[in-house]
């Protein structure tokens, strides 16, 4: 045997199961970047085909560390008319719902009743029993029935999963380990294709095409990621650790503040007001204050059609590709292009309300349906939207296509989800694992529905993983919090 072989061998790990999870892995990544090239899932066939009989000879429980450590890398392909699959990442979820159900059903794993009947799953429960009385009534029925069965697949493996095998701090760090991992090689590609340009402000969503669909889910999936890095590098023991985390929460930080998105970069100081609201006991306060601002605009801008008073002038409204300063100049004097384009959309999505509000147009149909209630005042010259996308405001989508229950199960879910981690916050002890994991998956989710104000991103495979697993991670804590006093009791 030579040398390089050898050597190879030693870089190998020992255990045969091992030996194999690599090797899947390294069949996945090369056939997701050939499916990439090619915009074709045949090239992926091998890896699933491969994927089905590690699961069958190893552990399934594999495949949900191999699906954060590619999630970076997934891309979006198209299948031909309105079909399109995000590569490799949903047929591992596919795989890890089939994987989990099979499971529940044979009784090989439980989960406690405590658990499932968690406040916050129950809130979860109930908005995906309206988005389906709402798909009874939808505009588009295939498109509703879609947007369920992708709901489905996110919320088998995301929460369900993440309940039965995330049991342990240990768990959930080695998940945000392996994420991390991935979001840092895409950003160092990111960092050197963006450098070539001179980190020019107009050559952002270049620099992050081949990885990202746009520099709004890069930058996104940066921030969320923050908390995760941030106390696991302040709570990592040893200098070897502590340095590889210190790197990647300056690599993240760096790629972040580089990729010149407003929402990510605010939703910093947003996560760092929560957390000095919930360390003095005040997120109810906080709730209410929001409450009260959201109405009181809302019945500011219905009142005698006030919201006409800031229709924007259609020459005025630019974007400024190659000067970030001159953008957010643009932004407070009501002239982005892209801020009013989303102010359009917000019209168009209060009208489609106001036509049906009890339940919408239905799930996944608010494009092309909003283009019958836009107001041809507040049109830009990017209205014509060919990357079809839609409100720019996942609390709105909501409202449009479920109607006010719907949104109001939402905000429900959202304001219970803050006043459980004040909860949690309050009962564990400082400097703890469990305060640490608390914070972490806390903060993270503050920074994605921060986001969510200005973007839909709850069903991107990238965002809203970590949207649910956050939520199932707080059910998990408690338990831990109930288990801990238990044992002290006695």
């Amino acid at each position: 045997m030579s040398g390089a072989a050898q050597a190879l061998l030693r870089w190998l790990p020992s255990d045969p199961a091992q030996r194999l999870f690599v090797a899947l892995m390294g069949l996945l990544l090369l056939g997701g970047t050939v499916a990439g090239l090619l915009a074709s899932p045949l090239p992926l066939l091998p890896a699933l085909a491969a994927l089905g009989l590690a699961v069958v000879l190893i552990d399934w429980r594999l495949v949900y560390g191999l699906f954060f450590l590619t999630l970076p890398f997934s891309r979006e392909i198209s299948l031909g008319g309105s079909f399109s699959l995000d590569v490799p990442s949903e047929p591992l979820m596919l795989v890890l719902s089939g994987c989990i159900g099979a499971s529940l059903l044979m009784r090989r794993h439980r989960l406690p009743p405590r658990e499932l009947t968690h406040p916050l799953l129950v809130i979860l429960a109930l908005t995906l029993l309206w988005a389906v009385v709402s798909a009874f009534f939808s505009v588009d029925s295939t498109k509703s029935i879609k947007y369920l069965l992708a709901k489905s697949w996110y919320l088998t493996p995301f929460v369900l999963g993440t309940l039965l095998l995330l049991r342990r701090p240990a768990d959930l760090w080695r998940i945000a380990a392996l994420y991390t991992a991935g979001a840092a090689i895409t950003t160092v590609v990111v960092l050197l294709k963006h450098a070539s340009k001179g980190f020019a402000f107009d050559a952002t969503q270049w620099a992050v095409h081949d990885f990202y669909r746009n520099h709004v889910i890069y930058a996104s999936v940066l921030a969320l990621l923050l908390p995760f890095v941030f106390y696991r590098w302040r709570g990592r023991a040893g200098a070897a650790g502590r340095w590889w985390w210190g790197a990647a929460l300056g690599l993240l930080l760096v790629g972040l503040l580089l990729s010149y998105t407003r929402a990510s970069v605010l939703s910093l100081p947003a996560a760092a007001l929560f957390y000095g609201v919930m360390r003095l006991r005040q997120t109810r306060l906080l709730l209410v204050g929001v409450l009260v601002a959201a109405l009181a605009g809302a019945g500011y801008f219905m009142s005698q059609n006030n919201y006409m008073l800031y229709a924007p002038d259609f020459e005025k409204t630019v974007f400024n590709g190659e000067n970030f300063e001159k953008h957010l100049e643009a932004t407070y004097k009501l002239e982005d292009v892209s801020g009013m384009e989303r102010v359009y959309r917000w019209v168009a999505a209060a009208r489609m309300a106001a036509d049906k509000p009890l339940v919408g147009s239905g799930p996944n149909t608010f494009y092309p349906e909003y283009k019958r209630y836009t107001v041809r005042s507040f049109r830009t010259y990017v209205s014509d939207n060919p990357e079809k996308s839609t409100t720019h405001n996942y609390f709105l989508l909501v409202l449009a296509e479920q109607g006010f229950p719907g949104m109001l199960l939402f905000i429900t879910l959202i304001g219970a989800t803050l006043i459980t981690i004040e909860t949690l916050y309050h009962r564990t002890t400082p400097g703890s694992e469990y305060r640490a994991v608390l914070l972490a998956c806390g903060l993270s989710f503050v920074i994605i529905t921060f986001h969510l104000l200005l973007n839909e991103l709850v069903e991107v495979d990238k965002i809203g993983s970590f949207f649910f697993i956050n939520l199932a991670m707080l059910v998990r804590i408690g338990t831990w919090i109930r288990e801990e006093r238990l044992r002290s009791e006695k």
